[in-house]
C-alpha cells in the first residue's frame, strides 16, 4: 500500500439512487460528511461530482464496497467497482476500495437526524480506509 499519498481523499458509498462523498486527510486520518451526490437509474450526477473534485482536488479515491458478512459480493459490488473504475478514468487519481460492511447502520447510529445518512455512510468508510493505510 503506498502510503506515500498526501493531502486530500475524497470517498464515496455507493448506491443507485444517493451516493454519499466525504472528504478527508492523510496527515489527520480524519473524514467528514461533504455531500450527497443524486444518481438516477444508477447514472451519478457527474456534474456534481466534478465540482467536488475541483473544489477539494483530491490526490486520491475511496470507494467502498458493498459485501455480505460474509465476504461475499453484493448485487451492489460489481456497480460499485465500476463506478470507481469510472472515477479513475474520468479524474486520474488512484481508486482504492474498501468493504463497506455495516457502514450504513453505523452511519444511523451516529446520525441524530433520521435523513439520508449517505454522506455519513461515505464518512465512515473514508476514516476506515485512512486509519488502515496511514
Amino acid at each position: 500500500m503506498p502510503n506515500t499519498l498526501s493531502g486530500v481523499v475524497i470517498g464515496f458509498d455507493f448506491g443507485l439512487r444517493r451516493i454519499g462523498v466525504a472528504i478527508g486527510q492523510t496527515v489527520t486520518q480524519t473524514a467528514s460528511p461533504e455531500a450527497i451526490v443524486n444518481s438516477q437509474d444508477g447514472k451519478p450526477d457527474w456534474e456534481h461530482i466534478s465540482q467536488l473534485f475541483e473544489t477539494w482536488k483530491p490526490v486520491a479515491i475511496v470507494v467502498g464496497l458493498p459485501m455480505h458478512l460474509d465476504g461475499s459480493e453484493q448485487a451492489l459490488t460489481q456497480p460499485a467497482r465500476k463506478f470507481g473504475q469510472r472515477l479513475s478514468g474520468r479524474y486520474q487519481r488512484p481508486v482504492f476500495y474498501i468493504e463497506e460492511q455495516l457502514s450504513s447502520i453505523e452511519a444511523e447510529t451516529r446520525k441524530l437526524k433520521q435523513q439520508h445518512i449517505d454522506d455519513h455512510a461515505a464518512q465512515i468508510i473514508l476514516e476506515n480506509w485512512l486509519q488502515a493505510h496511514f
